[in-house]
């Protein structure tokens, strides 16, 4: 009995798989995730900040690593270092020692460089436990879709009921932090 040759290429939909895991496309698709990094807090503070503005690092422990080129930050702005479509999230940790009704957490964008708005926003409150200093967290994301690195920029901010709780940070940790990667082409 002789085998027959199948011709799996005419039989398949789309895209016919090759021998390294990838696809036969060369064209037609946009690109995959081709930047990605994360920041963090490096110091613990007490009260509100509008924006995080200082004491802010790149991931730099612990095996840290980064894919394509970084984004950059100055006075707590952020800038993309390409235009596409970014996920962003922003996760904060903050303890008190009492109640405390909230504190929120907002990612705020900018598309002219200029006025900000809010673009996501997370809150999270604490009910004191057995008279210790109680912690809680919150998180925000969003979908940014960067068109200019000139004028789409991000920032982040909290605000707090009590303004002497604090948030929490650490320079070989991520407690309060930042990730930032890019999905695809805008």
């Amino acid at each position: 009995m002789a085998l027959s040759k199948i011709d799996v290429a005419n039989m398949v939909t789309g895209a016919t798989p090759v021998a390294n895991g990838g696809t036969a496309l060369t064209s037609g698709f946009k690109n995959g995730v081709t930047a990605a990094s994360q920041w963090r807090v490096t110091t613990a503070f007490t009260g509100n900040a509008s924006p995080i503005a200082s004491n802010l690092e790149a991931g730099d422990t612990d095996g840290y690593g980064s894919l394509g080129s970084a984004m950059t930050e100055s006075s707590g702005i952020f800038t993309f270092p390409s235009t596409g479509y970014w996920f962003i999230d922003f996760r904060a940790e903050f303890y008190y020692n009492g109640d405390s009704r909230y504190t929120q957490i907002y990612i705020q964008t900018t598309t002219d460089n200029s006025s900000y708005d809010t673009a996501a926003l997370s809150t999270d409150s604490i009910a004191q436990a057995e008279s210790n200093e109680t912690s809680a967290h919150a998180l925000a994301s969003f979908l940014f879709d960067v068109t200019n690195t000139s004028t789409h920029k991000v920032r982040f901010s909290l605000v707090q009921s009590d303004t002497s709780g604090t948030v929490n940070g650490n320079s070989t940790q991520n407690i309060t932090s930042m990730n930032f990667i890019r999905l695809g082409d805008t």
